[in-house]
């Protein structure tokens, strides 16, 4: 017979596992040499396997590799193909990158690129190497490269926490999970500090100033920790991921895995302490699992209250809480203990008669039974906790209406049957009994399905059975009858019970999953803090029926309210104190929790990735309710989901302010390259006829003086006219020019331009086609016309003189369509977009005088008034200018 270790996967985790591959078989492998410390190896380890791999046939090539100066890494680089670094050249200083396009370009087997976290010189590809190395991924190019410690993201601020340095190039923590191979390099400090001393890791006076910060001996010792167990956590979560596709259910004991058994009895505490208490000696990490089964809705809300609470207490003191829906409790448990590793299970051992195990099965029993391998820890519960949470309250005196439906039914069933008795034979009266036990179990639950049974019984003997209306039988085989009578329908009742609980369950947990799908698909297509909590609090308002408020904190670190569905437009001085308690220590508090209860407000804290980002405040419409464990589960996962959608918010502006900050150093240092040369063109000729005129004045003819004072003018306007552009090119970038728009038609802001272009059009010939419905149009007139201008001026640069040009304008939908064509050579091929960028030219001719900003100021007016401009070829030859002004 097959083992445990030997029953097939699992159809879903194969299925992903599968789909996993494929999508990783076009991509190439990535392998990190993982080290503790600058000097203990990576490198060097890199390049011995590098060279095993060329030994094999492999086609290795060195991408980049540092070697700073170390005779046995130089020596291992000898052999290898080594890519040519690019240059480039970042405010007068020469750098050397890796060229990532000659990589791709010679598409190797293998490549290696050393220091996974270094940060590339302004103008690469990418910001950070690492993002070199995904993309070498994404072409199906195998990489291996070299990572320290102190550059994973998630460690940064331990890392500044125990040397006191911070670092400032790092490298995502998901780089390191996707890599399909982790070597630990690894030295002992001793060992690294006399190779620092001998100067194989910095030259000398540099290995002094780290001998005495950062590499510190009780630096190198944490760090290595670290090290260590970062690829002791990867190579667990090997070990799961294997497991779970070889479908193993056997615990495999590679480190120390805590589970304890929360639920709603106050012994839960108890457990939650001791396995937090286990599981800090052990340093290992444990889970909280809390199993709903179809009893749960039998429970007060006091009891899911506290069931909320033991949970959240576990997630408080470091558990990872887990709560799974299940009809046997044990089951669930020991089938999630194997799924994740568990060593060690906690249970409670609830104080209860012993007859009660052997007629209910005892769920402590069950676990030890099927646990098997892994170690149960019974602890003892609290016998007065017990007795106020027992697992089958039933309640009377709150039940009245159902008891009487059961004995109503119940009546129906007698009266069916006496009308039956003449003809039918008493089996057929007891089916008639029977059907009334299950109806009365669907409508009424278990208590008066069990009662029904009883009675069933005593009026079948009591009607039905020789002697009549009497509880006396002559014949005594009926005993038998009465007896499994009464067990088949206490049977059907319980299981008819357990299966309508079960459907109220499925309910539950559907409204449950339809309540978060709702928040999260509104919450993914929108952006902005704002609108993002005014759609949340309006969601949980509407689910809760309840007052919601929502607060961020301001710069000064006041609560403000961002948005809710308040009565009024500010909260008293003490919900606000409890709400930036909440906010500050990252707890739930208010009502219905144990710190500060006196207040009206249930407050939950919006943890981000570090730390709180907001908080959420509510209000029950009956103010002296408390929301049950569902509820309390619920509003807990949507303030996730809200946090997280926050956090997501908060990094996408960080993104795009980083984006912006790179664009705009691209622009700069584009604008001063362009713009050093462009103003010292004009200011040299303007300095060298000034000059002359200074030096030689006196001894020039009229006719030379006046020409270099013609010249002066001309250098000047020239320069006037360049820095009045950059002018307007920057308030048309950064969106401070404001528009002075009047309806007006499009025919005068055309005639204007040609006016004020009137000699340069001399030899030109114009045509313009305008119809005469056109609609007038919104625009700023003054900018409009310098759009015309800097269009016309760009054709009679760039076309031949004689050339025609034509203007032409057609209302299409609610826009304007107007277009500037010439007859000229045209556009270069693939320049239609970047003829709009500032400084772009296409052509270093001189002779067409220009400072590539005409056609960027033309992008920047039109895209102010709302429209879009683009160009294109003409068909018989030369380009065409098209834009839009909205109507």
């Amino acid at each position: 017979m097959p083992s445990m270790s030997e029953k097939r996967p699992d159809p879903d985790v194969l299925l992903a596992h599968v789909q996993k591959e494929e999508r990783q078989k076009h991509r190439g492998k990535l392998r990190i040499f993982f080290g503790a410390a600058p000097g203990v190896g990576k490198t060097y380890a890199m390049l011995k396997e590098a060279h095993l791999q060329l030994a094999e046939g492999l086609d290795v090539v060195a991408g980049v590799v540092e070697t700073h100066g170390r005779v046995e890494t130089e020596e291992l680089l000898q052999g290898l193909e080594t890519i040519p670094h690019s240059r480039m050249e970042y405010k007068g200083v020469k750098l050397q990158e890796f060229d990532i396009d000659a990589a791709l370009a010679r598409q190797p087997g293998l490549i290696l690129v050393d220091e996974l976290a270094h940060t590339n010189a302004p103008g690469s590809r990418h910001g950070k190497r690492w993002q070199d190395v995904r993309e070498l991924l994404d072409r199906g190019i195998d990489v291996y490269t070299t990572l320290n410690v102190q550059h994973i993201e998630s460690l940064n601020d331990v890392v500044a926490q125990i040397t006191r340095v911070v670092v400032r190039e790092t490298v995502p923590d998901s780089i390191l999970e996707e890599a399909d191979a982790v070597v630990l390099v690894d030295l002992p400090p001793g060992d690294l500090l006399k190779r620092l001393k001998e100067g194989k890791v910095y030259i000398p006076k540099q290995a002094e100033w780290a001998a005495q910060n950062f590499f510190g001996t009780g630096n190198l010792i944490a760090l290595r920790e670290l090290a260590l167990r970062i690829t002791a956590d990867r190579v667990n979560s090997e070990v799961l991921v294997y497991r779970q596709d070889q479908a193993i259910e056997t615990t495999w004991p590679t480190s120390e895995r805590l589970l304890v058994c929360v639920g709603p009895s106050p012994s839960s505490v108890k457990l939650i302490r001791a396995t937090k208490r286990m599981a800090a000696g052990l340093h290992a990490h444990w889970l909280a699992v809390y199993v709903e089964t179809p009893r749960q809705v039998e429970l007060t809300d006091k009891q899911r209250q506290r069931a909320f609470q033991n949970l959240k207490l576990a997630e408080q003191l470091g558990a990872e809480t887990i709560t799974l829906s299940g009809r046997r409790i044990a089951e669930v448990v020991v089938g999630i203990a194997r799924t994740r590793n568990v060593t060690k299970m906690v249970i409670g051992k609830p104080i209860r008669p012993r007859w009660k195990d052997l007629i209910l099965g005892s769920p402590v029993d069950e676990i030890i039974r099927l646990s098997q391998e892994i170690d149960v820890y019974v602890i003892s519960g609290d016998a007065e906790g017990e007795a106020e949470a027992p697992n089958t309250p039933v309640n009377l005196k709150s039940n009245w209406s159902a008891y009487t439906i059961g004995l109503l039914i119940w009546g129906i069933c007698t009266a069916v049957a006496f009308l039956m008795l003449p003809v039918f034979q008493l089996s057929n009266l007891i089916m008639v009994y029977l059907l009334g036990v299950v109806i009365t179990a669907i409508r009424c639950g278990r208590g008066p399905s069990v009662l029904g049974s009883l009675l069933s019984v005593l009026a079948f003997d009591y009607c039905f059975v020789p002697p009549r209306f009497t509880l006396a039988v002559a014949d005594t085989q009926y005993f038998i009858t009465f007896v499994v009578m009464l067990i088949v329908a206490v049977v059907i009742s319980h299981l008819t019970a357990l299966t309508r609980k079960q459907v109220e369950v499925a309910r539950l947990n559907e409204r449950r999953t339809a309540s978060m799908l709702s928040l999260s698909r509104q919450l993914a297509s929108t952006r902005g803090a704002g609108r993002l909590l005014t759609i949340a609090t309006q969601h949980i308002a509407d689910i809760f029926e309840c007052r919601v408020v929502a607060l961020l904190p301001d710069k000064h670190g006041r609560l403000t309210i961002a948005a809710g569905n308040l009565k009024t437009s500010s909260l008293s001085e003490k919900e606000v104190s409890v709400a930036l308690w909440t906010f500050n220590m990252g707890q739930a508090a208010g009502r219905g929790t144990q710190t500060l209860p006196d207040t009206d407000f249930l407050y939950l804290p919006l943890v981000g990735i570090n730390d709180p980002v907001g908080v959420l405040g509510v209000l029950m419409e009956n103010r002296d309710s408390l929301l049950g464990l569902e509820k309390m589960r619920l509003l807990d996962s949507f303030a996730k989901q809200i946090a997280l959608a926050l956090e997501v918010d908060r990094l996408e502006a960080m993104t795009l302010q980083a984006q912006m900050e790179t664009e705009s150093e691209r622009l700069r240092t584009s604008l001063l390259s362009s713009v050093t040369h462009d103003l010292q063109t004009p200011l040299a000729a303007i300095m060298g006829s000034a000059g002359s005129m200074l030096q030689i004045g006196d001894q020039l003819l009229p006719e030379m003086r006046t020409e270099l004072a013609k010249n002066i003018y001309a250098e000047a306007e020239r320069l006037s006219r360049l820095i009045n552009n950059l002018l307007k090119m920057t308030k048309l970038e950064s969106g401070t020019l404001k528009l002075n728009k009047e309806t007006q038609p499009i025919e005068e802001v055309i005639g204007a331009a040609l006016n004020l272009l009137e000699r340069q059009l001399a030899d030109r010939p114009v045509n313009i086609s305008l119809p005469p419905d056109l609609p007038m149009v919104p625009l700023d007139s003054v900018l409009a016309e310098q759009l015309f201008i800097n269009l016309m001026e760009n054709a009679l640069k760039y076309t031949p003189s004689g050339s025609p040009l034509s203007i032409s304008a057609r209302q299409q939908n609610d826009h304007l369509l107007v277009e500037v064509a010439d007859r000229g050579p045209g556009l270069p091929p693939d320049h239609a977009e970047k003829i709009f960028d500032p400084f772009y030219r296409t052509t270093k001719d001189s002779s067409k005088a220009g400072h590539g900003l005409g056609l960027a100021i033309c992008r920047g007016i039109v895209r102010a008034h709302g429209g879009q401009i683009w160009a294109m070829n003409r068909d018989g030859g030369g380009a065409a200018f098209r834009f839009t002004f909205p109507l």
